[in-house]
């Protein structure tokens, strides 16, 4: 009997440890989509207008070139991005007469070819397309995503079987279909009450649907957000797979949970020690902080009150022109 007793104890043990294993294995994945979420975005947000003028200029779907760069370089994390600024998998082929960089492919040790930067792995990638084996596809429509995803496949771009199913999915995910018809917009259109700016929401489909309901915004290099009602820093730093300290730590707040105010801007990354390009002084207005105008302008609370010889709780005198570098 208690022989059979251990038997069972030790089942229920695995049982439960597989379970557990199970629950982590559920959380570390839906942080790595949020994480991911957030890199596909801002690369869509960095060469979408690129991908558009390629469209005007060359007929290639931009919805096209902004999936093939998202697919090809993990959205320009991938070593031949980083390394090489190759964000198509462009291999260096006998007519490639500029830098080279080796990486496995299909066979081990391939040849790519290298750029001096993004923009031109870009204009390299629309005038390989216009080659003629890539011909046929110049007679589909621009908004024909769906062909043009198959057609590059059949074409031998790539050889992965599942290439264009990949692609297509991408631009679904993402609706970067808009951007074929003129239409910048990223993802599901909602509107929240009381605000005129359309909001992003992403669909992946990884245990559950996660959605990003904030617009990312650029100012002064930096990604921000813009707070609304009800917001919080354990909420915003889920949806966009940042740590909550980390998200503290890019907007001053160090350990402080400081109640969020509705229309703030949160900063996504590390802001900078001053303005580089724009105004050099700002000058004081009513109700102004040491914190709100570093925040306004994306600098460093420390650096920003190291440059007028301030400190954080300092009283400012409206009309006083303050350093911004």
């Amino acid at each position: 009997m208690l022989t059979h007793l251990c038997k069972y104890n030790t089942y229920f043990q695995k049982i439960g440890n597989l379970l557990i294993f199970l629950v982590l294995f559920l959380f570390s994945s839906a942080a790595t989509v949020c994480a991911q979420s957030m890199d596909y975005l801002m690369y869509i947000e960095q060469y979408s207008e690129t991908a558009v003028r390629h469209q005007q200029e060359y007929g290639i779907p931009a919805s096209i070139t902004l999936a093939q760069g998202l697919l090809e370089s993990g959205a320009g994390k991938s070593r031949l991005a980083v390394e090489g600024n190759n964000h198509f998998g462009i291999k260096c082929h006998s007519t490639w007469k500029g830098d080279v960089i080796h990486a496995d492919d299909d066979e081990l040790d391939e040849c790519f070819r290298k750029y001096d930067d993004a923009a031109e792995s870009f204009e390299d990638h629309a005038r390989f397309l216009m080659k003629k084996r890539y011909a046929p596809l110049f007679e589909l429509k621009p908004t024909d995503y769906k062909g043009w995803a198959k057609g590059l496949k059949k074409c031998g771009y790539a050889t992965d079987p599942s290439y264009a199913s990949k692609l297509i999915n991408i631009i679904e995910t993402y609706e970067l279909y808009a951007y074929d018809t003129g239409q910048p917009v990223i993802a599901s259109r909602k509107k929240l009450q009381g605000d005129e700016t359309l909001e992003h929401s992403i669909d992946m489909e990884i245990i559950n649907e996660f959605k990003l309901m904030h617009k990312m915004r650029k100012k002064w290099g930096l990604y921000y957000i813009t707070v609304y009602e009800g917001d919080t820093y354990d909420a915003i730093a889920e949806e966009f797979g940042i740590k909550k300290r980390r998200l503290l730590s890019f907007n001053d707040l160090g350990r402080r949970d400081e109640m969020l105010e509705a229309g703030s801007m949160l900063y996504l990354e590390e802001k900078n020690d001053c303005v580089e390009t724009g105004p050099e002084t700002h000058k004081v207005k009513k109700g102004d902080t040491p914190y709100s105008i570093a925040q306004e302008y994306g600098i460093k609370l420390e650096s920003f009150l190291k440059m007028n010889g301030l400190e954080a709780d300092d009283r400012l005198r409206t009309g006083k022109k303050l350093r911004l570098r």
